[in-house]
């Protein structure tokens, strides 16, 4: 892969939203820590470098700064925000605390340089902003491109070299024409070509994946979801028959999953198949487990030993073990892509046993789910199976706040069908990212038949997102509601109230645990 922007993640909020940016231009980029040596990057070949916004300030101590010698390894470069502030830093500009800009702003080029090309000299732009700090005086042999009303230096550029800075963020939707500012750098100074496509990604996957299974078997851990499918149906594109799916049912599916699961696969996929009840086992692990973490690494775990004990059962030697992981699911699990913070422990990222006799195969790991969506329509699935909604590898157990029973999971399996049942019903399936039910661990007072009732609470969830990294509350019509909430009182024993979530993401996540 020739053509590929790298990302230098200082923490801020927006990174994720920059890898978005740059991959709808068709051109591959990955996320990687500032600690990121030069000789690295020379190595990796990128055809151009964005340095990310970040929470500090360049003149504070121990602070994330350049790798030594990035700025002159003749590869274009682009910060924004705490990115420009290093670049300024870096080459004798002055940076400054105050003069804070937080929110929308204008600003008026100076001169419509390559980063601005299509725009005009003297016009004034929208933009988002978000920081304390500023670029006082530029660097020598830096030229003027924008400011605003109350900074001085809102973006500036070294053409002969390469480097280009800006103030704001480009890459949220709040700066109407940042994505023309993207397409400037990656596809004009940084000279890539938008090749990068599914049908690009499939081959150079299937290539890469013989290369590193050879001759030896594979198994697919298939949990009936998007990103499994995908996976799966890649990986047997390039193994063929040395692939074996294997379907574990954890106890911890919604209602009808497994059945549901066994028949869109052996139409579509067309891979060895084994289905293992192992629904005993996982409750047996959960039992008395109230933590979410704790939950997740003992799903992990159990995972794995049941792949182990599958394979044997099925007499095959297999040393390399296929999952679905995503890129949203590696950033949230673990802070190994620079300063961000850990926001939760995906079972098939941070959960996995040490011990594990399986090598990984992960063919979507830097993919994030619109992508994988567009992977699997490439591979010919379904859009059945392509547009379900994401279902987490925990299953049930992250919607079961508290201790784990028999009893409290197929409650929610009947509230949980009747809500998706009514999505389905009222032909808004398609328009929600993901919906799904809790659990609540609490109890409330009701009445039903001029009776007391002390029951269950359940609530409702339904996000609109792209990538999953953000989402926001989906506004459903009140007599949708209104109707779920009546079927699930009516119809689920045991519960007497039901509430909808209208957080977004952030400051909450998609799920509760």
């Amino acid at each position: 892969m020739d053509d590929r922007i790298l990302i230098l993640d200082y923490g801020s909020q927006f990174t994720q939203l920059i890898a978005r940016r740059i991959r709808e231009l068709r051109v591959y980029c990955e996320i990687h820590p500032p600690t990121t040596s030069a000789d690295w990057v020379r190595a990796w070949r990128p055809r151009g470098i964005v340095l990310s916004g970040g929470p500090a300030s360049v003149y504070g101590a121990d602070v994330p700064t350049l790798p030594v010698d990035l700025l002159e390894l003749g590869v274009p470069v682009l910060g924004g925000c705490y990115g420009m502030q290093l670049i300024a830093q870096h080459r004798g500009g002055r940076v400054e605390p105050g003069r804070r800009e937080y929110g929308r702003a204008e600003i008026e080029l100076h001169r419509a340089s390559e980063l601005f090309f299509g725009f005009e000299t003297g016009e004034r732009i929208a933009v988002w902003a978000s920081h304390g700090d500023h670029v006082n005086t530029p660097p020598r042999d830096f030229e003027l491109l924008a400011s605003t009303a109350d900074l001085p230096v809102a973006a500036f550029g070294a053409p002969t070299a390469g480097l280009y800075g800006v103030q704001f963020h480009p890459e949220v939707a709040h700066t109407p024409r940042g994505t023309e500012i993207w397409a400037n750098f990656v596809l004009r100074i940084c000279g890539c070509e938008p090749t990068w496509t599914p049908g690009s990604f499939i081959e150079e996957s299937v290539a890469r994946i013989r290369a590193e299974t050879g001759t030896e078997q594979v198994i697919c851990g298939l949990s009936g979801g998007v990103d499994s499918s995908v996976a799966a149906a890649l990986v047997h594109r390039a193994v063929q028959d040395r692939l074996t799916c294997i379907f574990v049912d954890t106890g911890l599916l919604r209602k009808g999953e497994r059945d549901s699961v066994e028949r869109a696969f052996r139409r579509e996929l067309g891979s060895r198949l084994v289905v293992v009840d192992a629904s005993a086992q996982f409750l047996e692990r959960l039992a008395g487990v109230a933590e979410p973490e704790e939950k997740r690494r003992r799903i992990g775990e159990t995972f794995i030993r049941v792949f182990e004990q599958s394979v044997q059962g099925a007499g095959r030697s297999a040393g390399f073990l296929v999952q679905g992981t995503l890129y949203p699911d590696v950033i949230e699990s673990q802070s190994v892509r620079g300063p961000s913070a850990v926001i939760k422990t995906h079972h098939n990222v941070g959960g996995l046993p040490r011990d594990m006799k399986f090598r990984l195969v992960e063919p979507l790991r830097e993919l994030f789910k619109d992508e994988v969506r567009h992977v699997g329509r490439e591979l010919g699935l379904s859009e059945e199976l392509v547009g379900r909604h994401p279902f987490p590898g925990p299953g049930l157990a992250i919607r079961v706040l508290g201790e784990i029973t028999t009893e409290r999971l197929d409650l929610l399996r009947d509230a949980d069908a009747i809500y998706l049942e009514e999505i389905r019903a009222a032909g808004l399936y398609d328009d929600i990212w993901q919906a799904f039910a809790v659990l609540l661990p609490v109890r409330s007072v009701g009445v039903m038949g001029d009776a007391r009732t002390y029951e269950n609470v359940v609530a409702l969830r339904a996000v609109t997102s792209r990538d999953g990294m953000t989402a926001d509350w989906f506004p459903f019509p009140h007599e949708v509601l209104g109707r779920i909430s009546n079927r699930i009182i009516n119809e689920v024993a045991g519960v007497n109230r039901v509430v909808y979530d209208v957080s977004s993401k952030p400051p909450a996540t998609i799920e509760w645990e």
